[in-house]
């Protein structure tokens, strides 16, 4: 099919298709088959690896035969097709991830349709289900930021999120995160398009990752209250499901809520997992950075409060929550990183303002070598394939993320003063209107 548009928009496209290509092969031909080579090395068991599996385990024993979800006894069955036999504590190089049904009771309503076929058409329709969300989660976002690109730029930014590191290690892992992404960002265009009870019942859904919305509940809540009769509509329609949603779980599993406290503990306890902060400047200094930047980045939310969802200061707003999640969540999984995708966004449509500090801009030329290095990296893995044995292959796995870190805190860094500037400019244009 002919690509139709300017000069610019097919190198793009062209730009994008080969990045993305690179980014799939680099995952099916380097990262994985070293997955497999060190697993075989060590004896490691690979079963479907799939991350949407202990989830729709739990929910068909619940929802099916009435058996707990967060048991010793699911937590075993999850292993057994997870990793393909049960883990060992005993074996030093077993995963240490259990894998229990560390998520609220209420998924299972979420997976309630898929119980009854087979896990193997569940994970090959959605996979295909997460590369077309990814899609239209770009459209979603560029709506609620109030950016009109033309349709050729739209579909270059489409094909790069698709071969995106996060978003393809996602789709790979069948993670939720990423349907939770596709969540808050209809949750947010629903809100830009006048649906706010609609907007409000998507984010409570979204909440099946309560690690990852919470920072967002709370500021949208705080965004609500600042103007209550025209938006009580959106804490009605959140708090409704939410009740709806909790009320249910009850029914279905009496005291889940106690069970998923103590699944979420172990669950800290295996994986050790640490905030971005933590990870790249240490428990002290990374705690401390983590103290500092909730009340830093409530600041500048505070005097978006009173923005209405349509601006582009309110969309801004959202990335820089959700940037924010990123980096101070207990969790650094790549993976995560597609909640950067409407703060990476407004930062690419404020790239042309002539405003912008040269110390910024400088920031900003980091940023965007930090973006794109796994694509490069990836680029030159797949062009130099045929040249690399297997045992380089294996280990030159690691390049394409080592910017892996350094991105969030970047993104986030370089919204902080954009989302500020953006309320600065329109208090200033309404001061001068009236």
């Amino acid at each position: 099919m002919k690509f139709k548009g300017s000069t610019a928009h097919r190198v793009g496209f062209l730009a994008a298709a080969l990045a993305t290509a690179s980014m799939w092969f680099y995952f099916d031909q380097i990262l994985v088959k070293y997955q497999i080579a060190d697993a075989a090395a060590h004896n490691r068991p690979r079963g479907n690896l799939s991350d949407l599996y202990p989830r729709w385990l739990g929910a068909r024993e619940l929802l099916r035969r009435g058996r707990n979800p967060y048991s010793t006894e699911i937590t075993r069955e999850i292993q057994d097709g997870y990793y393909g036999r049960r883990i060992d504590p005993a074996r030093p190089d077993d995963p240490k991830d259990e894998q229990g049904f560390a998520y609220p009771a209420y998924v299972v309503f979420l997976l309630a349709p898929t119980i009854d076929l087979p896990f193997e058409v569940i994970q090959k329709g959605f996979r295909w289900f997460l590369i077309v969300l990814a899609g239209a989660t770009v459209l979603l976002w560029l709506y609620v930021l109030g950016w009109k690109p033309a349709p050729g730029t739209a579909l270059i930014l489409i094909v790069f999120t698709v071969g995106w590191l996060p978003m393809v290690q996602g789709i790979k892992l069948q993670q939720l995160s990423l349907l939770v992404a596709g969540l808050l960002a209809a949750c947010g265009a629903c809100l830009a398009g006048g649906w706010p009870a609609v907007a409000g019942g998507l984010l409570a859904l979204a909440t099946i990752k309560p690690q990852l919305t919470w920072p967002l509940v709370l500021w949208l809540l705080l965004w609500a209250s600042s103007n209550w009769r025209e938006r009580r509509r959106f804490v009605f329609g959140f708090a409704l499901v939410m009740l709806l949603l909790l009320g249910g779980a009850q029914l279905v599993l009496p005291g889940w809520l106690r069970m998923f406290a103590a699944a979420i503990g172990q669950y800290h306890r295996y994986t050790q997992n640490q905030s971005v902060l933590v990870w790249s400047f240490g428990s002290i200094a990374g705690r401390i950075l983590e103290a500092v930047s909730v009340p830093v980045c409530a600041l500048c939310l505070w005097r978006v409060r009173r923005e209405p969802a349509a601006s582009a200061a309110f969309g801004q707003a959202l990335g820089l929550v959700l940037a924010l999640t990123v980096v101070i969540v207990p969790m650094f999984a790549p993976y995560n990183q597609v909640l950067l995708a409407p703060a990476i966004l407004s930062l690419l449509r404020s790239e042309k303002d002539p405003s912008i500090l040269p110390a910024i801009r400088l920031a900003r030329v980091v940023g965007g070598v930090l973006l794109v290095w796994p694509w490069i990296a990836t680029i030159g893995l797949s062009l130099a394939y045929l040249g690399l044995t297997p045992d380089l292959r294996q280990r030159l796995w690691p390049i394409p993320f080592y910017s892996n870190f350094m991105l969030p805190l970047f993104i986030f860094g370089l919204l902080l003063p954009e989302t500020w500037m953006s309320v600065a400019r329109g208090l200033r244009d309404s001061a001068a209107a009236e």
